[in-house]
């Protein structure tokens, strides 16, 4: 295959992943802008002027970048799981791995689909938080390098669940058990300076928090944790993903039987 061909198999794979969120965009779009709509007024406008400031900032402007990130992380795994683990259960997936298609190819383009999914609904919840939160921008690059990256990430996380997954129950056990958890003590609500030392210590084995305090970063210029160091968890996270997803696909490890 020259790179003509897979350019055009990649664009291929992206159109179709694209096509396939938007046709059900009542069930891929909207339920989560619904959702972050409701943390806005509840946290945002009922509890955060008694929470009052937090580092210095309203709380309900504290959270806003949190809340756009989780909208981001969500979206992004789930696309892929279900696409991938769709395409394993009707079989069209062996099609393409019999076919001259190398395996990075297909990979990147379902990553690709699911970082569009996720930018789309962040940029929409970020419209719909604009209704209750001045919106300040610290830095552009900083915003819009860790929202790709972030997505990015848990597209590889959703391709590697969508491997290891032989039902449409095991979709949803890591986001359930995992990766709701994980997100909400990623220090969306709180800084982790409010924390006794020990759990402080014990949050930073979270890798989302890294994600969060970069992305409010960009907002607001204020994080608990080094700019870089957030760069380089995210890099190392995603060279890994992207390296055992690469390993699954060559020996058809979930997919082959």
């Amino acid at each position: 295959m020259n790179a003509r061909e897979q350019l055009i198999t990649f664009i291929t794979i992206v159109i179709k992943e694209f096509t396939r969120f938007t046709r059900i965009w009542q069930q891929t779009l909207l339920p989560p802008v619904i959702t972050t709509s409701l943390y806005f007024i509840i946290f945002g406008n009922l509890i955060g002027p008694r929470i009052g400031q937090m580092d210095g900032f309203n709380y309900i402007d504290f959270i806003v970048p949190g809340l756009i990130l989780m909208s981001v992380i969500t979206n992004s795994y789930s696309n892929v799981v279900t696409s991938f683990f769709g395409a394993k259960f009707q079989r069209s997936l062996e099609e393409m791995l019999v076919s001259p298609t190398p395996n990075y190819v297909i990979l990147l383009g379902y990553i690709t689909g699911g970082v569009a999914r996720g930018i789309i609904v962040g940029l929409i919840v970020t419209i719909v938080s604009l209704l209750f939160s001045d919106l300040r921008i610290h830095s552009v690059g900083v915003l819009i390098s860790i929202v790709v990256l972030t997505a990015v990430l848990f597209s590889l996380g959703g391709f590697t669940n969508g491997v290891f997954a032989r039902s449409f129950d095991d979709v949803s056990i890591v986001p359930t058990f995992i990766l709701t958890p994980l997100t909400y003590l990623g220090g969306i609500f709180y800084s982790i300076h409010l924390l006794p030392d020990f759990w402080q210590g014990v949050s930073l084995g979270n890798p989302i928090l890294y994600m969060i305090n970069a992305f409010r970063f960009g907002f607001l210029g204020i994080s608990d944790i080094s700019l870089w160091l957030s760069y380089l968890i995210i890099g190392i996270f995603i060279l890994v993903l992207f390296a055992i997803n690469l390993h699954f696909l060559s020996r058809g490890h979930g997919i082959r039987h």
